[in-house]
């Protein structure tokens, strides 16, 4: 893909975390009979990765305003343009040595994301987007799936922990969806699922109490692959409700209605 400088921009700093994180993960393990230690440590690597991601992107753009995950919100001399960042989506896994977690950058341009990168270090494999432009994994066009029935389909969540108020919404979401399905997937990375999406290999994804950098790039990588996003409460923001739906277009409708039979 021939991308903007923006996004080459994005590439080149999430790459750059990445390896910082593929250096730590492989210290994880060492740190697994303490799960303060581990924890403390995995800590450090997080907000390690996004200083590199905050001080590459702000060097190159520095009116651009900048959220992360890790630290404090800062608004731009240019007000229209904003880097939303998750350093580390899926820091449970990281945390526990499971090698499926990603770094996500996204770029926000007067409201809308316009460009958008997920990397998986630990497969290599790199998801990007920008709007209108298509959706690309390692240089290869990505496209939703074309499953247009129901019981051929696998779906992806997360499902609510700890102290979490969503459990009982989601429980009910399963009872609902599972019967109707070939089966739903729980891996613990919102933008690897919603990148996942995008590549075909889930028809689908929901999830509530989200972030805006656990959302912001996936949403683009589903709708450029020609997929369909959208909010579980119809005529709501997905960023102002932390909660999302992702199909593919055959099957949008009927997966939306499953979830959205819950009154709220």
């Amino acid at each position: 893909m021939q991308g903007s400088a923006n996004l080459n921009l994005m590439i080149k700093a999430a790459r750059k975390a990445g390896r910082a994180l593929v250096k730590d993960f492989r210290e994880v393990e060492n740190l697994q009979v303490s799960s303060k230690a581990a924890g403390d440590f995995v800590s450090r690597a997080d907000i390690a990765a996004e200083k590199i991601i905050r001080e590459d992107l702000m060097e190159a753009r520095p009116n651009y305003g900048f959220l992360g995950e890790e630290s404090a919100p800062l608004e731009g001399k240019d007000p229209t343009r904003r880097w939303i960042v998750d350093p580390l989506d899926g820091t449970t896994n990281f945390l526990h040595g499971l090698p499926h977690w990603a770094v996500s950058i996204a770029l926000e341009f007067k409201g809308e994301i316009v460009s958008a990168v997920v990397f998986d270090p630990a497969k290599d494999e790199m998801f990007v987007a920008e709007k209108g432009m298509g959706c690309f994994m390692n240089d290869k066009r990505m496209r939703v799936s074309n499953r247009n029935t129901m019981i051929e389909c696998i779906f992806a969540t997360g499902v609510p922990f700890a102290n979490k108020k969503t459990l009982p919404a989601t429980l009910h979401d399963l009872a609902q969806l599972m019967p109707a399905c070939a089966g739903v997937r729980r891996w613990g990375a919102a933008s690897l699922d919603l990148a996942y999406v995008a590549a075909g290999r889930y028809d689908g994804f929901w999830e509530r109490e989200l972030k805006p950098w656990d959302l912001a790039a996936g949403l683009l990588l589903v709708r450029e692959a020609g997929g369909f996003t959208g909010p579980i409460r119809d005529g709501e923001g997905i960023f102002e409700r932390g909660e999302v739906i992702a199909a593919n277009a055959e099957i949008f409708q009927n997966f939306a209605k499953i979830i959205r039979t819950r009154p709220e």
